[in-house]
């Protein structure tokens, strides 16, 4: 009986090993990522797509670290972030690739066709950056214009286009990306006029009339790529990870999709995860040998 009991014992504490074994398989093997991003509605749309394939593909625990661009940069440099999927380059986060860019491991673009300049709803009768050196105009926008988080690339190139064209009268408005679309969003419904720093791709041109102002000095230059940066050594310690980060890839309409789900209503998690469950082939192009 003693002897039925300890091989019964025995084939018990066999079976958790291998359960125990499958689920770390299953799980990433407790492994964590620390994935750094900037408030931008592009890049929670993009990061909350990346962890969701890590969690429900690959297994891992996503840690998610919502940051500036000067420190979502240096994390991912220092190690104390794994990976971003926000790099605006080669124009917007030219000064932090020149400062961190030995430090760090470049995997290219996630992105094609980006663009970021000053823009205007469609009913403004002006067309040029120029333009608002206008000092009917500067008084009509409160002598303003409206801008997101400091230390952002764009903030810096308007920085420099208000110096470059003259447009000494305007203040440059420090706020957030939600702020700023909050502040567009009232004087459109007014059809009042306004002046923002725009980016593509954004929900708020989907839901919006907008232009871009042109900018004939080269301020914001042109077309943009948006870059998956991983620490050095992610290859090694993690090589699903860097594998599938690798991989990714995706359009303009794929993350605007993203965003204006998640402007309608939708959490940022429920909006990926509809995505990633209605992309099943493209999320597989991702993964299938990361999964391997």
């Amino acid at each position: 009986m003693m002897k039925k009991k300890s091989i019964g014992l025995l084939l018990a504490v066999l079976l958790v090993a291998v359960i125990a074994g499958c689920s770390s398989k299953v799980s990433g093997g407790g492994k964590t990522v620390k994935l750094a991003y900037v408030a931008w509605d592009s890049e929670i749309a993009s990061t909350y797509i990346v962890k969701e394939v890590l969690e429900s593909k690959l297994g891992m625990t996503v840690e998610m670290l919502q940051v500036d661009a000067g420190p979502m940069w240096a994390g991912t440099a220092d190690g104390s972030a794994d990976a971003m999927v926000a790099a605006w380059l080669p124009g917007t986060h030219a000064s932090y690739l020149e400062q961190y860019g030995d430090k760090i491991e470049d995997l290219g673009p996630n992105l094609d066709g980006t663009k970021t300049g000053l823009a205007v709803p469609a009913y403004m009768d002006i067309s040029s950056i120029e333009d608002l050196k206008s000092s009917d105009l500067a008084g009509t926008l409160n002598n303003r214009i409206v801008g997101i988080e400091p230390g952002a690339g764009i903030m810096m190139a308007t920085e420099q286009a208000i110096a470059d064209y003259g447009l000494s009268d305007y203040t440059l408005l420090e706020s957030s990306s939600a702020a700023m679309v909050q502040e567009l969003e009232k004087a459109y419904r007014n059809n009042e006029p306004i002046v923002v720093t725009g980016w593509t791709p954004h929900w708020m041109f989907a839901n919006m009339d907008l232009k871009y102002l042109e900018d004939p000095k080269g301020v914001y230059g042109g077309a943009e790529q948006i870059h998956t940066m991983v620490r050095k050594g992610l290859a090694a310690d993690m090589p699903e990870v860097y594998q599938f980060l690798d991989q990714f890839n995706w359009t303009p309409e794929d993350m605007e999709q993203v965003m204006v789900d998640i402007a309608n209503g939708q959490s940022p998690e429920d909006a990926a995860k509809s995505w990633v469950e209605e992309h099943a082939d493209q999320v597989n192009s991702w993964t299938v040998q990361a999964q391997e």
